[in-house]
């Protein structure tokens, strides 16, 4: 098989809030130089390793990983909306396969999926649909988390299922790194919020113009360092890309959920997006990081960054 992965931040607030023209302009040429090695690596399928922000899955059942058979965008904060191309029957055939690798992955056949899931896509392919993608939501918002050790063995099944395939596999996961966007915490939510946290799908127009007001405001805020949410931690988003690009396991097995929250913010968690990718691409085989980009950007409340790695046996295209 042919093995590649991107791994990058995501923020909704990406090109919809002023910042300095320098930053742009670097992100603008980091992620041409992705695209167009993305476009050279041709990937047959795209395993997607998302987040979600209480837009698909509440805590009425929160599973700590869930593969989509099908799937559906929402569109929130301006991002396409509608569906995924999704080969439903390989994604069924991989969920089995990750459960007989002793991994209780759940499956959705009405998956919908955020920002966390299309940004990457937009950035990469300019839609959701031009190519195959099998979507495998990972918990990173809500308590209680898979500890670290899980969330990179449901990646090792995944990329074990992978490891004798024809496909070219481009495994993309989206998240983090440190940040504290205003997402309700269920230990000091509101009754109202709590409600929201348990059954809020399919929320009015008004309702989720109100909830992205309130990030658009939030992100304003901690732009002039006004703001009340945890700072950014760039020495622990660099330690952590570090960890993955040295194939460090070790050390972020020993990420804890309290730890994490302390250092990087409550939506630290998200990097288990990205260390799922990791432990699919360890499966296939020793990889090389070809690509590293990192930044603190304070008005899309994000340290960014970028991670592209290929299987060592398998550099003769650059990603």
């Amino acid at each position: 098989m042919s093995a590649a992965l991107v791994a990058m931040s995501h923020t909704p607030l990406l090109g919809k809030v002023p910042v300095d023209e320098e930053i742009t302009a670097d992100l603008d040429t980091q992620f041409a130089e992705l695209r167009a090695a993305v476009e050279a690596f041709d990937p047959t399928l795209i395993v997607l390793f998302a987040p979600d922000h209480y837009n698909g899955f509440f805590y009425d059942v929160m599973p700590p990983y869930c593969v989509g058979l099908t799937a559906d965008s929402i569109g929130d904060f301006g991002s396409a909306q509608g569906s995924l191309r999704v080969p439903s029957d390989l994604a069924e055939q991989l969920a089995e396969h990750v459960l007989g690798e002793g991994y209780d992955v759940s499956v959705s056949r009405e998956m919908l999926v955020d920002h966390g899931a299309v940004q990457p896509l937009e950035i990469l392919f300019d839609s959701l649909d031009s190519c195959s993608v099998i979507p495998v939501f990972v918990n990173g918002v809500a308590r209680p988390f898979a500890p670290m050790s899980r969330v990179r063995g449901l990646g090792r099944a995944i990329g074990s299922y992978f490891a004798n395939s024809t496909e070219r596999v481009l495994f993309l996961a989206s998240g983090g790194l440190s940040h504290d966007p205003p997402v309700p915490q269920w230990n000091t939510a509101s009754n109202e919020a709590r409600a929201f946290l348990i059954k809020g799908r399919h929320p009015t127009p008004e309702a989720r113009a109100s909830r992205e007001k309130r990030v658009f405001a939030t992100a304003a805020d901690f732009a002039l360092g006004q703001a009340t949410i945890q700072d950014l931690n760039p020495n622990w988003d660099r330690d952590f890309m570090n960890a993955c690009a040295s194939a460090d396991f070790g050390a972020i097995d020993s990420y804890t959920a309290d730890a994490m929250d302390t250092a990087a913010g409550h939506s630290s968690h998200e990097v288990r997006t990205w260390v799922a990718a990791f432990g699919a691409m360890d499966a296939c085989g020793t990889y090389s990081v070809v690509h590293q980009y990192y930044r603190p950007i304070r008005e899309y409340i994000a340290g960014f960054g970028l991670m592209a790695a290929r299987t060592a046996t398998d550099l003769g295209a650059r990603v």
